[in-house]
């Protein structure tokens, strides 16, 4: 009779190999899926089913789906083929540890407002708004101009340096801007450069966290008017009545986000840059709040998740 113990123990390796199978995946992590936006999920195998894409992820060991119109397949293709008899490899393995690494390091110097929605790498001013239930990030662009690709770059100022007390009011053409948003409270993400402006020379500056005001705009002669933001000589602000109260935090990357403390009233407003002693910035960034305004256009949207489904 065969003995028992030798029996048992085949039994439960064979029992251990389906409970726990070999890293296959792990073997292959340099498969990847990748997808339009430039991302990519690394996974060991898929198949396409209907509008969707099924696939095994690699990170996690678990079947997961994503749109079939979000894949870049030219790129996946030439990836594979790049990478064609290296898959198995320990280097290989090792490679996208490292990648994958890095990609959350990456991550994490764009912060993110929404699951799935993060602030753009390059910098700009962000309105966080939620239509239809749908969070977004809509760009603000300033009310001098327009700013170029290179927006973090070409942030336009003009500062005025005031002598004594002053009062600076802002008007700007329209009688509402082009963003609305559809919620009482708006944040504001923003990440700008220091003033670079040789004149103002060694004097001291906001922080980082008192450097943006939201101010209520009012309507004449089919203009708004930034009211009269009142600064000292000293660089401090006076509270008011166009002054909406706010609280900032200092996020990673450099962005400032910049909420209202109370919800806003429907009108039009504006974010103004205070460069400390030397007064406002006058090109502003402006925005309004209408809960019935349309759509606005080149909203950023989160990523679909890799598991909803139709």
């Amino acid at each position: 009779m065969r003995p028992l113990r030798p029996l048992i123990a085949v039994c439960l390796f064979s029992l251990s190999a389906c409970l726990f199978p070999p890293r296959l995946c792990s073997q292959q992590l340099s498969k990847r899926l990748i997808l339009k936006d430039g991302s990519y999920q690394l996974a060991s195998q898929w198949e396409v089913k209907g509008d969707r894409v099924r696939y095994l992820s690699s990170e996690r060991n678990e079947w997961e789906e994503v749109p079939y119109s979000l894949v870049d397949w030219a790129a996946t293709e030439k990836f594979e083929k790049d990478h064609a008899g290296r898959a198995s490899s320990p280097e290989a393995e090792e490679l996208d540890r490292e990648l994958a690494a890095e990609r959350a390091e990456e991550e994490a110097k764009t912060p993110q407002v929404a699951p799935g929605l993060r602030l753009p790498e390059d910098g700009s001013v962000m309105l966080f708004d939620t239509f239809e239930n749908q969070p977004q990030l809509i760009e603000l662009d300033q009310s001098g101009g327009q700013l170029n690709r290179n927006r973090k770059e070409n942030v336009l100022r003009a500062v005025v340096n005031p002598a004594a007390s002053s009062k600076q009011p802002i008007e700007l053409e329209g009688a509402h801007a082009k963003v609305q948003a559809h919620v009482g409270l708006p944040s504001l993400y923003l990440n700008l450069p220091p003033p670079e402006d040789s004149s103002v020379g060694s004097q001291p500056r906001s922080q980082p966290s008192q450097r943006f005001l939201i101010v209520r705009m009012r309507s004449k002669n089919g203009k708004r008017i930034l009211g009269d933001i009142k600064i000292s000589v000293l660089g401090k602000v006076s509270h008011e009545e166009s002054l909406v109260p706010t609280t900032s935090e200092e996020l990673t990357g450099g962005w400032v986000k910049v909420t209202p403390t109370t919800a806003l009233q429907p009108g039009e407003y504006a974010v103004a840059e205070l460069l400390g002693n030397e007064g406002v910035n006058t090109f502003v960034w402006d925005f309004g709040f209408d809960p019935s305004a349309p759509a606005n256009p080149g909203a950023l949207q989160p990523a679909p998740a890799a598991s909803d489904k139709h």
